[in-house]
């Protein structure tokens, strides 16, 4: 199967997604790659969901990505003697170690790392913001807040913050456990929550040992304010808009989707917009206009995937949410200002060798008006790179390894297909024009460029190019 798009969906699986016979809809309508949220998937539940995933891969004989959401510190109020209290903007409210049910002057915070952390004038949100707090003075023990804003809290709600560092990591003991599952399930992509610097990489990447690839979702301004570092040790990046949303300004989040999009294509690294873009579609079977319109600032700005929450996982219309996403996704692409903003936002390719035959093999492609770019890649570079390029020509990435061609179901523009090494360069060749035939990129006639690495099966070693045509019989000549 091949799509007319090049941006990629990520879907959320759940309880209206979670059957087989679901799973396989989803993916006809478009779905490229499958979420699996760590926050309300037990164990079994996960093993269940890659396994009926990889039955829909073997039946449509497509390669298909997994990605887990690991749930990452959640941060919580303790538990009030009446279930909520109502408070008043000016009032006095404490948060402290005390581990009895709150009142209308204090509430249990069972986080001592917050206590430490927090300092006079920082925020505390609670509730995604409903009530805003603010610090007026500590000991270690105790935080003493103002009620800035919100008239209300209540039970284990959540804790926001945006002013203050906490010393703690991103991976929570829930987070090695389910690491270590979703590792040994197989999934290709691991995303982390609430990274705060490039460190809270570290233990998970120690852990993966390059079983996985990691995600670090932008949802905190400490990771936006080291978005470069983040990116030198992240695989691919998620723009979380909902916590974003929580811990700044509303109106800065548009642009800083644009910072976090242009800087991870600028790196080469795969980049997801993600959070409430057909949040109308959990309950209609149509989205607003202003959805349709957010879905289609995303793909203008080039972003690898855009992502599907509750509108597949719990919502009542899953199978109509992808495909109108895949829908606005296919006009966006067709639209003739499309390629225009593409190109202007390229960045310059760094000085190497893969680079530069990526580089030449997008200007070339284009220039000769070529079939399609096809890349040999054992690691997933080779495939990374082109894509890098946003060529309009299609790319077809070959790949000896099965998890690689999964990897790269993220990757925006790449069709890729599982196929033995190449022996030698006419091997090579013949491979690139049966596969790009068969896969109805190319017909008898056309001509197409095939990069690849010598010798064969170096990783991130690609530094040769070819242009071919595919002859009569499929078969490719020089």
């Amino acid at each position: 199967m091949r799509r007319s798009r090049k941006v990629k969906i990520l879907a959320t699986l759940g309880p209206a997604s979670s059957e087989e016979e679901m799973i396989r809809k989803l993916f006809d309508a478009g779905a490229d790659c499958f979420r699996v949220n760590m926050s309300h998937a037990d164990h079994a539940l996960m093993r269940t969901l890659v396994a009926r995933i990889r039955n829909v891969e073997k039946a449509v004989g497509r390669p298909i990505g997994i990605l887990a959401d690991l749930q990452g510190p959640k941060l919580r109020v303790g538990k009030f003697a009446k279930g909520s209290v109502e408070l008043k903007p000016g009032a006095i409210f404490t948060l402290d170690g005390q581990d009895k049910p709150g009142d209308e002057t204090r509430a249990y915070l069972p986080h001592p790392e917050i206590l430490e952390a927090v300092q006079p004038g920082h925020r505390l949100l609670i509730d995604d913001g409903k009530l805003q707090l603010i610090c007026e003075k500590t000991d270690g023990k105790a935080l003493t807040c103002k009620v800035v804003a919100g008239t209300k809290i209540s039970d284990r709600k959540g804790v926001s913050l945006p002013d203050t560092d906490l010393a703690v990591g991103a991976l929570t003991e829930k987070d090695r456990k389910d690491l270590d599952a979703v590792l040994d399930a197989g999934v290709d992509w691991i995303a982390l929550s609430f990274i705060q610097r490039p460190e809270d990489l570290a233990e998970a990447r120690k852990v993966a040992r390059g079983r996985a690839s990691l995600l670090a979702k932008i949802e905190k301004p400490q990771a936006v304010n080291r978005l470069a570092e983040i990116i030198e040790l992240s695989d691919a990046l998620m723009v979380a808009r909902g916590d974003l949303g929580v811990e700044m300004p509303l109106e800065a989040v548009p642009g800083i989707q644009k910072q976090i999009t242009r800087a991870a294509r600028r790196a080469g690294k795969p980049v997801v917009v993600a959070t409430q873009m057909l949040e109308s579609m959990i309950s209609a079977p149509v989205p607003t206009r202003a959805e349709v319109s957010d879905v289609a600032t995303a793909v203008f700005e080039g972003a690898d995937a855009i992502m599907l929450s509750a509108e597949s996982a719990a919502g009542q219309y899953p199978v109509e949410a992808v495909a109108t996403m895949n829908r606005i996704a296919e006009q966006v692409e067709r639209d003739p200002t499309y390629p225009v903003i593409i190109s202007n936002q390229r960045g310059e390719p760094e000085a190497t060798g893969a680079d530069a035959v990526s580089l030449a093999a997008r200007q070339i492609g284009e220039t000769l008006r070529l079939s399609t770019i096809i890349c040999y890649t054992s690691s997933g570079t080779t495939g990374l790179r082109a894509a890098r390029e946003r060529p309009q020509v299609p790319i077809v990435t070959l790949s000896p390894i099965v998890e690689t061609a999964r990897r790269l179901a993220l990757v925006w523009g790449t069709h890729s297909v599982v196929t033995e090494d190449a022996h030698d360069l006419d091997d090579m060749v013949n491979r690139a024009c049966r596969i790009a035939y068969e896969e109805n990129f190319a017909n008898p006639g056309d001509r197409v460029i095939v990069t690849a690495g010598i010798p064969f099966g170096t990783p991130g070693a690609t530094n040769m190019l070819r242009i071919a045509y595919i002859g009569s019989d499929g078969r490719g000549g020089i």
